[in-house]
C-alpha cells in the first residue's frame, strides 16, 4: 500500500493498460449526429470534457451526460480532466438548449450534471432546477437523473434540487476518506456523507445514488468502510469503476483493478444492502444510468 501512495506522490508514470481496458471505439452516423447536435446547440457534455471512456459507445446509442453551467470548475480535483480556471455567469439560455437537445434525441432517460460553481451564491441549485423544469416541458414523461456537487454543504441548496422532483439524485462519493487530501484537495468526505443523508431525508421516495473509482491507492478495507459509511448515510444505488489517468498533469494510477474483483465488490455491495450496483473497470457514474432504474 506504502509504495502505491509513494507512486502517486511522486507522479511516477503508470504501467501499460491491461488487456481489459482495450476496446475498440465504435462510431458511425448516430454518434455523429448527437456530437453535431450538441455542438449546435452549444452545449457541453461530460462525456467529452472528461474525456470518458464510454462517450463513443453512448453517443452512438443516442445518449449522453449534459454538462450546465459552463465547461470550467471551481475547483482542481486531480483525477478530473474538467478544466479549472475562469468561469462565467451560467447562460440563462442552456436550461431550454439542453431541453431541445434532449427532445430531438428522444431522450426518456437523461444525466444532468455540472462543473462544480463555488462562486454562486447556491452552488448552481437553481439552475439545476431550472434545467429539471425546461426539460420537464418538452418532454413531459422523461427520466431525469441529476448527479450534484457538493454545494459547500449548502442544506437550501440541495432542497432546491430535490424540490425540482429529479428520479435520482447522484452524488459521487469518488473515493475513500484518507486519499481525499490528494484526490480531492477542495472537498471534504464527511461533506459529501451528509449530503447524500440529507437528500434521502428531504425526500424518502427519491432514490440516491453515488459512484467511487478504484485504482487510486485504496485498500480492500477502506473500499468496504466507504461503502458502510454511504450505505448508513442511505445511499441506495451505486457505480464501482477503474480510475484511469486523463492526462500526464493528474494522478498516475496506482493499480489496475481487474474484472473479476470489480464483480466481487459488485456482489459484496449487493450484500450491504444496495438495491442495484454497477461494478466493472469502464463504469462510470452515469453510464447506462437508465438501466439501473428499470
Amino acid at each position: 500500500m506504502s509504495d502505491g501512495v509513494d507512486r502517486m506522490a511522486q507522479g511516477k508514470p503508470h504501467t501499460p493498460k491491461p488487456y481489459w481496458l482495450r476496446r475498440r471505439l465504435p462510431s458511425g452516423p448516430e454518434y455523429e449526429r448527437v456530437r453535431s447536435l450538441i455542438r449546435r446547440n452549444g452545449l457541453h457534455t461530460v462525456c467529452q470534457e472528461a474525456r470518458c471512456p464510454n462517450q463513443f459507445e453512448c453517443f452512438s446509442a443516442s445518449t449522453a451526460t449534459f454538462l450546465i453551467m459552463g465547461p470550467n470548475c471551481t475547483r482542481s480535483c486531480r483525477f478530473c480532466n474538467i478544466e479549472d480556471g475562469p468561469v462565467n455567469p451560467p447562460d440563462p439560455r442552456e436550461p431550454q438548449r439542453v431541453a431541445d437537445a434532449a427532445r430531438r434525441m428522444h431522450l426518456r432517460y437523461m444525466v444532468i450534471t455540472s462543473v462544480t460553481r463555488d462562486d454562486l451564491a447556491d452552488g448552481g441549485a437553481s439552475f439545476f432546477a431550472e434545467t429539471i423544469a425546461a426539460v420537464r416541458k418538452a418532454i413531459p414523461d422523461v427520466s431525469v437523473e441529476v448527479l450534484i456537487p457538493d454545494f459547500q454543504g449548502d442544506s437550501q441548496a440541495l432542497s432546491k434540487v430535490v424540490a425540482a422532483g429529479p428520479n435520482v439524485l447522484n452524488h459521487n462519493i469518488e473515493t475513500v476518506s484518507r486519499l481525499y487530501s490528494m484526490v480531492r484537495p477542495q472537498a471534504v468526505y464527511q461533506r459529501s456523507l451528509d449530503l447524500i443523508r440529507r437528500a434521502g431525508q428531504l425526500d424518502a421516495s427519491l432514490p440516491v445514488k453515488s459512484g467511487l473509482m478504484l485504482g487510486l491507492g485504496e485498500t480492500d478495507e477502506e473500499v468496504h468502510g466507504c461503502l458502510v459509511d454511504l450505505r448508513a448515510a442511505g445511499c441506495r444505488m451505486l457505480t464501482i469503476g477503474q480510475y484511469l489517468q486523463p492526462s500526464e498533469k493528474h494522478l498516475p494510477v496506482v493499480r489496475f483493478v481487474p474484472p473479476e474483483e470489480f464483480e466481487s465488490w459488485r456482489r459484496k455491495a449487493l450484500r450491504l444492502g444496495f438495491t442495484e450496483v454497477a461494478s466493472a473497470p469502464f463504469v462510470r457514474s452515469s453510464y447506462q444510468a437508465g438501466k439501473q432504474t428499470r
